[in-house]
């Protein structure tokens, strides 16, 4: 499996040189990890040669680093980022992981759809794999996969009207309850929307073939541009295989003001329900002010290593796993 690991890298690192995309290395180490309410980071100490020490935190995705070099001109990159998220341990999750991210500069978002597919192609191929595989479910890699708005998977596996409940906490409440999702009295919009799609929804995407879920609403889109066709939902699209979430993409959202007001509310959650916020980076708001329009995606590579493979658990896969 990890000589597979290997071959596997190479086989993505050489098609993305093929395809004009140059290789970076976003440094770990970060005055912000991300800001979204639900993500914790590591932190650390930066002593000066004084020892006057400030906070720094080990990122959780190298997005901000990579769209300040899409402000600085690159238009094609991607890097095989070490990330590190707290608080996550499982079959699927990992302290320390690889995440492979890439960024297309004035590129549509459907795009990264077709790289998606690609990738999980190339890397059955490369692992000599006929089907990808996870706790009993069965995925054909070489399939296009199917695409499915969240609209649509919370009507077709849950029976809501999503869109008709935007706006209304209590009624979603009521829809998920009527659907068999648990509904405390404290949760909040996104806490429903996030059951309904764990319980409800993850589970039945990426069988037989490949799901790309789309069109998330705007609310749970924080680094993504409203869809032009109805700005309720955001250009937002997250790639399943045998029940797994593999990758998740954006049309990136470029309005600094917006994205700061976006961060803040984030933030402020983060503080309402885990007592702490991390800060905001102002270089990065700073920098969306000259990123071209462009679109990214996320791709947690462990996890398709897994999937070629047949690994049961992701630490089959990585050479030195944290203990």
């Amino acid at each position: 499996m990890l000589a597979a690991r290997g071959r596997i890298k190479a086989a993505i690192r050489g098609w993305f040189e093929a395809q004009d995309f140059t290789e970076v290395e976003a440094a770990a180490l970060q005055v912000s990890p991300g800001n979204e309410a639900h993500l914790h980071a590591f932190a650390t100490e930066q002593l000066t040669t004084a020892g006057e020490a400030s906070v720094l935190y080990l990122h959780t995705s190298p997005e901000f680093a990579c769209k300040k070099l899409l402000a600085a001109g690159e238009t094609r990159i991607f890097d095989f980022a070490r990330v590190f998220r707290n608080r996550e341990r499982g079959p699927l999750h990992h302290p320390e992981f690889t995440m492979l991210e890439w960024y297309r500069a004035g590129e549509p978002y459907e795009t990264l759809m077709a790289d998606c597919a690609t990738l999980c192609t190339l890397a059955a191929e490369t692992a000599g794999a006929t089907a990808f595989s996870w706790r009993g479910r069965a995925c054909d890699p070489f399939a296009e996969p199917e695409r499915l708005t969240v609209a649509d998977a919370f009507a077709r596996y849950a029976d809501i009207d999503l869109l008709a409940v935007l706006d209304d906490r209590d009624a979603l409440a009521e829809a998920a309850r009527r659907a068999g999702v648990r509904v405390a009295v404290d949760d909040t919009w996104a806490d429903v929307f996030s059951r309904v799609i764990v319980e409800k929804v993850e589970p039945n995407l990426g069988e037989g073939r490949p799901t790309i879920l789309c069109e998330y609403p705007a609310s749970e889109a924080a680094l993504a541009r409203p869809a032009p066709r109805d700005p309720r939902v955001a250009e937002r699209f997250e790639l399943y295989a045998c029940g797994v979430e593999l990758a998740n993409a954006f049309g990136e959202l470029t309005d600094p003001a917006e994205q700061r007001r976006r961060f803040q509310a984030e933030m402020d959650e983060k503080a309402r329900v885990y007592g702490e916020r991390y800060p905001l980076d102002e270089d990065f708001l700073a920098a969306l002010a000259h990123m071209p329009p462009a679109s990214g995606a996320a791709l947690g590579f462990d996890r398709l290593t897994m999937l070629a493979t047949g690994a049961s658990h992701i630490v089959e896969v990585l050479w030195t796993p944290v203990a």
